[in-house]
């Protein structure tokens, strides 16, 4: 018969930790080409990124009275990788999609982010990096390489190579983000909103007082958009999601879901923003997402006697 190697979890635990992993991935690739969209009005990265923090880190403040910041648990260091890998990824990636299209921010931000928490996993976590996972690798790095030297290596002499790094510091952010939730045991809700309120106090005095009145003039329909999907689906719903799956599946495993946001990205991206991938740009979104599935250890087919 046929099953799925599923790592010594049930099946039932298998199922309930992907959709929770899907659902997560489906708001992170709808913030991103939201994002975009934002970016093509009146707002700035920094406005998208205030709305974000200042929405979710109000609403989220009571729980974090009430709760603490689990510094027991998660030690200063820990708290601080919560913290900035909690918010650092919003700033990086949102002023990279002022220099790159949103399907490469779906293949370089969440994308690459499970290979990145992968290798810091290993470190940290000390879970296994296998050979499989050393194949996903080589296949996530054809697909980035791909995405960089798109047609013929112009890509590397244009300003999309900004944000090209701006994503790959994104997925970096974030990986010390989940192995810091995961080392702690934090679960999802308690970690994101610790990651907002930390944002809210740290970034939103700066804001105010740098560029604080460029909200004024943005469209009051842009501003709703972009609090209810970055302040309530992405900040807080979408890391629930996300932190129940590492919760079940482990950090590898949870993150390994975020290989299909490329492709979700891409094709959402068509539609709204008129962004149309190159034949290179499917490619590499491909090998990234079979590479970070792999690397991630996903559950493949496995016959038994």
């Amino acid at each position: 018969m046929t099953e799925l190697a599923v790592g010594g979890r049930s099946a039932a635990e298998y199922v309930r930790g992907a959709l929770y992993g899907l659902a997560a991935v489906g708001i992170w690739s709808g913030w991103i080409v939201v994002a975009r969209l934002g970016l093509k009005s009146n707002l700035t990265p920094w406005d998208i990124a205030a709305l974000r923090f200042g929405v979710a880190g109000v609403l989220l403040l009571p729980y974090v009275v009430s709760k603490g910041f689990a510094l027991a648990r998660l030690g200063w260091i820990g708290l601080a990788a919560i913290v900035i890998g909690g918010g650092a990824p919003v700033l990086l990636a949102n002023a990279g999609l002022m220099f790159a299209p949103a399907a490469h921010a779906g293949a370089l931000f969440p994308g690459v982010m499970p290979l990145m928490v992968a290798l810091l996993a290993a470190v940290v976590l000390h879970e296994p990096f296998t050979v499989a996972k050393k194949i996903g690798f080589v296949l996530i790095l054809f697909g980035v390489f791909g995405i960089a030297w798109r047609a013929g290596g112009e890509a590397m002499e244009s300003r999309q190579t900004i944000g090209h790094l701006l994503f790959l510091g994104s997925a970096l952010a974030w990986a010390f983000y989940t192995v810091a939730m995961r080392r702690a045991r934090l679960d999802g809700l308690h970690a994101a909103a610790t990651a907002a309120v930390g944002a809210l106090f740290l970034y939103m005095p700066v804001y105010l007082m740098m560029a604080g009145a460029s909200l004024a003039v943005a469209p009051w329909g842009d501003i709703v958009l972009q609090a209810f999907v970055q302040g309530i689906l992405t900040a807080i719903v979408s890391l629930i999601f996300y932190g129940r799956a590492v919760g079940i599946l482990g950090a590898s495993s949870g993150a390994a879901f975020a290989a299909l946001s490329p492709a979700m990205t891409a094709v959402m991206a068509i539609p709204i923003l008129g962004e149309w991938p190159t034949a290179v740009d499917w490619i590499a979104i491909a090998a990234i997402s079979v590479g970070v599935y792999v690397v991630s250890g996903g559950p493949l087919p496995r016959r038994q006697a």
